[in-house]
């Protein structure tokens, strides 16, 4: 997502549901998105990272906690309410956006019914 723009692309959409539930660590997000984007957002860590700092500084999520294991530093990150009302008006849009195609597609007498 562009500093100041509303589009959202699929990986920061995913990302962003990704945390929906709950914090998560960046790991825990990677398999998150792949398993909610049915295995279509494949997110390199490094990419997976740029897009985590771009997020938080939108304000969209923010580091929930920090805590050592294995002698690695894992951080948590967690969906601001901005991060929530953004996916959450992107799934709507979606939708909306979605019901024009398929109401036309069934419609009687198009080409797919």
């Amino acid at each position: 997502m562009a500093k100041g723009s509303t589009t959202v692309s699929e990986p920061t959409y995913f990302i962003l549901a990704s945390l929906l539930d709950g914090p998560l660590h960046g790991h825990a997000i990677i398999k998150q998105t792949l398993e909610l984007s049915e295995n279509r957002v494949r997110l390199p860590v490094g990419t997976l990272y740029g897009a985590l700092d771009r997020l938080a500084a939108n304000g969209l999520i923010a580091v929930d906690r920090e805590e050592v294991v294995e002698g690695r530093p894992r951080r948590y990150f967690v969906l601001t309410d901005r991060g929530r009302t953004l996916v959450g008006a992107e799934a709507l849009r979606m939708q909306q956006a979605a019901s024009v195609v398929t109401a036309r597609i069934l419609r009687p007498g198009s080409a797919f019914s």
